[in-house]
């Protein structure tokens, strides 16, 4: 056991500096498509057929497409269009357009779950289209969705892992690297785990706390 804690000890600096590389690229994909999926969730809702037509489009593709091939296609693809990304821009691309597929679809749930009586009031008051999204729609649209969304961050930093195909030296990468190095596969591959966890379950618990004071709340 203590050599086990040694290998680990030891190699815990580069893991920590895969799981920054992690950390920064599901940053940058929610902070992305975070925003894309609101304004996707609203063109999809559009009454401009062209503007709902492309909406859905972006989305079901998004969705479609594994994460995988995303990432492959930016990274490898592009570049016979002349558009050659970086792995790490590679990967925050195409982890943004899923992001921004699934929160899409996560936000308008959240948006057709306000009461129809909130859109009416709205209008009611002599507020516009625009300003009943903004003031009364949206708002209580986010703050129903935000569970779902917050659940959904947890699984896009676990989808990190994939960006091990395009040599993005994330932590699955650096176990990878390390686990040829030593042929030690078991022990850094359960430490890449441990790792994931003590992000991924606090995270989860926090989650399912804010849910509960939602709905509480709610209530």
């Amino acid at each position: 056991m203590s050599d086990l804690f040694e290998f680990w000890q030891e190699n815990l600096p580069t893991m920590i500096d895969g799981l920054i590389v992690s950390l920064q690229v599901t940053g940058l994909a929610l902070l992305v498509g975070m925003p894309l999926g609101l304004l996707l969730a609203l063109g999809v809702q559009a009454k401009s057929i062209p503007l709902r037509a492309l909406s859905v489009a972006i989305v079901e593709i998004g969705r479609g497409a594994p994460a995988l091939i995303l990432l492959q296609f930016a990274y490898y693809g592009l570049p016979n269009t002349g558009i050659s990304l970086s792995s790490f821009g590679a990967a925050a691309a195409a982890l943004s357009w899923t992001t921004a597929a699934y929160t899409s679809e996560i936000i308008r749930a959240g948006l057709q779950a306000v009461p129809h009586g909130q859109k009416e009031a709205a209008v009611a008051v002599g507020f516009n289209h625009l300003d009943a999204l903004r003031f009364v729609i949206v708002p209580q649209g986010l703050r129903v969705a935000a569970p779902a969304l917050l659940g959904f961050a947890i699984l896009m930093l676990q989808a990190t892992s994939l960006c091990f195909a395009i040599a993005l030296p994330e932590l699955l990468s650096q176990a990878y690297m390390i686990g040829t190095t030593t042929f030690q596969y078991l022990p850094i591959l359960l430490l890449a785990a441990l790792l994931y966890a003590a992000i991924c379950i606090p995270a989860t618990i926090a989650v399912a706390y804010l849910e509960k004071r939602l709905s509480r709340h709610t209530a």
